[in-house]
């Protein structure tokens, strides 16, 4: 991998925040809410959030009456209604917060220009599968429903999510599609965990990768799922959902150096099997997580843009004229 990005890596695993290998279950909490002050040098890595975007906090009400929070993005200077991006945060179903991924989510907010519901779903072990899939549901319905309280447009919905979040989008668009509703445009899975069972072969290849290795995934598994949940069941493991016809367009981007990656890829070409019209990409020399580090990365900034023209492709076409390249 570029030099620029094994010094950073070697730096996070290190000195960076606890790796989940470290924790019991009572600093778990803690650890969770941990997200990178927005301030240099972390900015340089992960990116500013830009002044012509507003945050605000909301919440839903889950299905079994517990009020849960969204973290919601929007231009200041678009004219509404705007489509509407759900986001799933990533951390293995345990850590990771909504507030960790403001520089991402403010960036689709400005550039697309949408949006942006981040969802706060429960986390293992305190709240074990299915929850955090039945939260980002339920958190897509509000987004929906409430679509005018905050200049969104109902009719122009997609999914996003990132490592865990992005297999919690690609179950999110097998709930909407069962239950009739809502209906999505398009779904962009950022190195998506789609298969709990870990049987690809990049899981072994990669095992002792950076960022996250087969280890950890064991751990957050272990948390996630317990012992009374199969991890091929497709309620937790979109790989394993028998007919996948009827998915809305994807987006797939994958890490070349990552234990997840075959899995992603296999998860696109099902989906190309059942004629869902799919982009994937795999981006070489990287490892997982890449997308919220583009300064630490040689191609960050290269998969943000390619995710923004799918968003607009998608959305909102007639901004595609606008988008701005890339060097690489």
């Amino acid at each position: 991998m570029p030099l620029r990005t094994a010094i950073f890596t070697v730096v996070l695993d290190r000195f960076g925040r606890s790796s989940i290998l470290d924790l019991d279950e009572s600093e778990i909490a803690t650890a969770r809410q941990w997200a990178a002050p927005a301030r240099w040098p972390h900015t340089w890595v992960t990116g500013g959030v830009s002044g012509r975007v507003s945050i605000r906090e909301a919440e839903f009400t889950a299905r079994d009456g517990v009020e849960r929070a969204l973290r919601i993005y929007a231009p200041l200077y678009s004219p509404g209604p705007l489509p509407i991006i759900a986001f799933f945060h990533g951390g293995g179903y345990v850590l990771g917060n909504t507030r960790m991924y403001d520089p991402l989510c403010a960036f689709l907010a400005k550039s697309v220009p949408a949006v942006v519901v981040s969802v706060d779903y429960r986390q293992a072990p305190e709240h074990r599968a299915p929850k955090a899939v039945e939260d980002s549901i339920d958190g897509l319905r509000w987004a929906y429903e409430n679509a005018a309280a905050f200049r969104g447009d109902p009719a122009r919905i997609a999914v996003c999510g990132d490592s865990a979040g992005g297999g919690l989008a690609a179950l999110v668009c097998h709930a909407a599609y069962d239950e009739g509703g809502p209906a999505i445009a398009h779904q962009s899975l950022l190195y998506p965990s789609t298969d709990a069972t870990q049987s690809f072969p990049s899981a072994a290849e990669h095992g002792g990768a950076p960022v996250l290795s087969a280890e950890k995934i064991r751990v957050f598994t272990d948390h996630y799922l317990g012992d009374s949940v199969d991890p091929a069941d497709p309620g937790v493991s979109a790989y394993w959902r028998k007919d996948l016809h009827g998915m809305p367009p994807a987006l797939i981007q994958t890490a070349d150096l990552d234990p997840l990656r075959d899995e992603g890829l296999a998860y696109a070409e099902r989906l190309a099997d059942a004629g869902v019209p799919v982009r994937a990409t795999n981006y070489l020399r990287t490892v997982h997580g890449f997308m919220s580090f583009p300064g630490a990365t040689t191609i960050g900034e290269q998969a943000r843009y390619e995710l923004l023209s799918e968003l607009r492709r998608h959305l909102n076409p007639t901004r595609l004229a606008h988008l701005v390249p890339v060097d690489v």
